[in-house]
């Protein structure tokens, strides 16, 4: 892992933003609760389609004045046009943010085929570098077990280098159980000559049913194992936020001892389940 280890370990955090004033009030507790280990950024997801935009901006602005801390918002390129994308660029740019998380993007039920002026994160990547030049650090998705609509894990890797070859910071991954899907990624990056940061991305367990319909969507792989002992613990919760907790904080571990650039948090909006992975490992914050 000797590619990855050279870089300056991260931590991060990401928040969804919510639907209600509640929703917005629980979230100013997590922030604040999370805020406290000092991570190095927090990142907001966008909803399919730009269906979220205004409350990404609100929940960017909302996490970033409430913290002090730098805040990504995830910018998605499917279903929305180059105007709303520039306009979009200038008004983060003018908002003092100069962290990106540049995706594809899902299609919005209803759309059909009407993927927007821009196709790929490889276009997004592009655009926002020719509108912004170097103003933003640009993170994009990377895909252990493979991105669930690729034609195969070559035709993968080689769309992941045309993300970095367009002008890509850093990356995140989705998150996975199964730390050789990882390993042999980074070995192919690094043989393919992708220079960049590739954090795993890390889901904490807390709902069995949740995970599945997750993973289900992502195409993330939950070992065998790991379901065997889920599904044995039924309705016990308790349990299953214990065995959550030790298995994703060994599979941290392991990850950091190998040479990870450190780990994003995918939190849900929930602080417990993170601080105590992030408390386990004695994490710097």
């Amino acid at each position: 892992m000797n590619s990855q280890s050279k870089y300056d370990k991260r931590f991060s955090f990401e928040f969804f933003p919510p639907k209600t004033d509640a929703g917005m009030e629980k979230l100013g507790v997590v922030q604040q609760q999370l805020a406290a280990r000092k991570p190095g950024f927090f990142s907001v997801t966008y909803g399919a389609g730009g269906s979220t935009r205004d409350r990404t901006f609100e929940t960017v602005m909302s996490v970033k004045n409430g913290t002090g801390i730098c805040t990504a918002p995830h910018l998605s390129c499917v279903g929305d046009t180059k105007k709303q994308l520039a306009e979009l660029l200038q008004q983060y740019k003018a908002s003092g943010i100069n962290r990106i998380v540049a995706l594809r993007g899902d299609l919005p039920s209803g759309m059909g085929a009407s993927l927007g002026e821009l196709k790929y994160a490889s276009d997004l990547v592009r655009f926002i570098r020719e509108q912004s030049g170097d103003h933003f650090h640009i993170e994009v998705a990377a895909y252990p077990e493979m991105h669930p609509q690729a034609q195969g894990m070559k035709a993968d890797l080689n769309a992941f280098k045309t993300k970095v070859d367009a002008g890509a910071s850093s990356a995140i991954t989705q998150y996975f159980f199964n730390i050789d899907a990882y390993k042999f990624f980074i070995d192919s990056c690094e043989k393919m000559g992708i220079e960049i940061p590739i954090v795993p991305g890390i889901m904490p367990i807390t709902n069995y049913e949740n995970l599945v319909r997750f993973s289900h969507t992502c195409g993330a792989e939950i070992p065998r194992w790991i379901k065997v002992r889920m599904e044995a613990f039924a309705g016990d919760l308790p349990s299953i936020v214990q065995f959550g907790e030790e298995v994703v904080t060994s599979l941290c571990q392991e990850l950091l001892d190998m040479g990870a650039p450190g780990l994003h948090f995918y939190t849900l909006n929930q602080a417990a389940p993170t601080l105590a992975i992030w408390d386990k490992l004695s994490l710097a914050g």
